[in-house]
């Protein structure tokens, strides 16, 4: 059930049994700013205590985590239906990222040489990452843990404070990590938890912090977008996906068939970056989708994926069916009688056209589409016909690198399902309706400081260039000079 709003309350539910699992309030523009206002003197403590200092606290925080597993587990299944081992996958790598985070921070954002050049050799350059001070986060509701401390985790190891919104389908998550931080952390409000509907993730945009951390989807992350300009805050946008996955007539067909159904299926298929659409060369196509077929239909949903967890987008699942089979696709497994009350069935679909919204909108549900390509260069030309340009994964044993390289996402796995997520090195984000911005690796880091260059004059320069003392000699040496060392192109 969607989210139902109780005088200046709100109610959260199990979308698997409609039971009413938590009430919260909706926080007022007036008390978004009040927690801005805390993170602000809270920031400026969390600063002072340096890379180690954060360091040591985010680790008691990890620590928390991963010996509270199952309990945060609970409350993950509780509120979007999903079974408990993906539930706890997702914290696995939730608790990866943090760690990540925790231990680069300094590497990565402390202060770096840089060459000062010829003309300016008497200088030391160098450049370092200050903290922005006050990050909002808006989370989403498919991976409550997950997705926001992708970007949560990197703002606090960056030294900067957060105010987290959480999907008003997941307050309890957001609940249970905010409050957990604090057992870790407890001197300063350094994470900050506001509960709402749309209006209360709008008004932390209009709330005077830093920067805005945002996933959802395009519309919501548009208007995000037009909110923060008003005051110049600037945003990281993920806003999901349309991931193709492509299968080389090399590939390993029993594997990729796996990463098909596992992409497609699992979580519901609510993944922005799972897969969505698949391209397969005509050698293997048949043999290719007959491995599909067997371990779609071996797949259970309710017992190895959980229910739609926003019930408004069983409506999108279900339209997007109806307009491939009406258009001349075929439904290989599951299809218009897929869609139940609460939960989908795994659906794969044949022979959709590509002008289909089942290829061309973010479908978000376990479906998928198998298309017949007659090489890899068409497979890469449909594959990046798409507004959306987040994740991708290519089998090949020959031409993986290349085919990857070719694809226009943020990132592509190749011969592994969606790998790129569970590497904390590695940044994570799209183009396009996709979004912008990164989160997860150095660049997530940096995503949340703001670069200082500082050049400092170790002695005086024998030839001033920068004085009103400068003689017309000292202007004939230095065009000289230039002209010697440039002037060969």
């Amino acid at each position: 059930m969607t989210a139902v709003l109780t005088g200046e309350t709100f109610e959260s539910f199990n979308p698997a049994t409609g039971e009413v699992v938590g009430t919260y309030p909706v926080h007022t523009a007036e008390q978004v700013e009040a927690a801005v206002a805390k993170a602000r003197d809270a920031a400026a403590w969390w600063e002072s205590l340096g890379f180690a200092g954060r360091a040591e606290r985010l680790a008691a925080w990890r620590a928390a985590l991963a010996k509270r597993m199952p309990e945060l587990g609970a409350v993950i299944t509780e509120e979007t239906g999903k079974p408990a081992g993906d539930a706890q996958l997702e914290l696995v790598l939730a608790i990866e990222h943090l760690a990540w985070a925790a231990k680069h921070a300094r590497k990565v954002l402390g202060p770096q040489r840089r060459a000062p050049g010829l003309l300016l050799s008497n200088q030391a350059a160098t450049v370092e990452y200050q903290p922005l001070g006050v990050v909002g986060v808006i989370g989403p509701w498919n991976y409550p843990v997950y997705t926001p401390l992708g970007s949560v985790s990197y703002a606090l190891a960056a030294g900067n404070a957060v105010v987290f919104k959480p999907s008003e389908f997941t307050p309890g998550v957001g609940k249970w990590l905010v409050e957990s931080f604090a057992e870790a952390v407890p001197e300063h409000p350094v994470l900050q938890l506001v509960t709402g509907l749309g209006e209360t993730g709008a008004a932390l945009t209009k709330a005077g912090v830093d920067k805005i951390a945002f996933t959802g989807s395009a519309a919501t992350g548009k208007k995000v977008m037009a909110s923060a300009a008003e005051t110049l805050t600037p945003v990281v946008i993920e806003a999901g996906g349309k991931d193709p996955l492509l299968v080389d007539a090399d590939a390993d067909l029993d594997a990729a068939a796996d990463a098909t159904v596992w992409g497609a299926f699992s979580n519901a298929g609510q993944t922005c970056a799972g897969v969505e659409r698949v391209y397969v060369h005509e050698h293997v196509y048949d043999e290719f989708v007959a491995k599909v077929v067997t371990k779609a239909e071996a797949v259970d949903a309710g017992t190895q994926y959980g229910p739609m967890t926003m019930p408004a987008q069983l409506d999108i699942v279900r339209r997007h069916i109806d307009d491939a089979l009406a258009a001349g696709g075929r439904a290989l497994v599951g299809g218009r009688d897929a869609v139940g009350d609460r939960y989908v069935k795994p659906t794969v679909l044949v022979d959709v056209s590509e002008d289909c919204s089942a290829v061309r909108e973010e479908t978000f549900g376990p479906t998928v589409t198998i298309a017949k390509v007659a090489d890899m260069d068409e497979a890469v030309e449909k594959a990046n016909d798409s507004a959306y340009g987040l994740g991708s994964t290519v089998f090949s044993k020959a031409r993986g690198m290349e085919l990857a390289r070719r694809l226009r996402t943020g990132q592509t796995a190749i011969n592994a399902p969606l790998s790129f997520a569970g590497i904390a090195s590695l940044p994570f984000g799209g183009s396009g309706e996709s979004g912008f911005g990164r989160i997860h690796g150095p660049e997530g880091l940096r995503e949340f400081a703001r670069p200082k260059s500082i050049a400092r004059q170790r002695f005086t320069a024998p030839i001033a260039l920068t004085s009103f003392a400068r003689s017309k000699k000292t202007e004939a040496i230095v065009g000289k000079l230039i002209a010697k060392l440039h002037g060969k192109g």
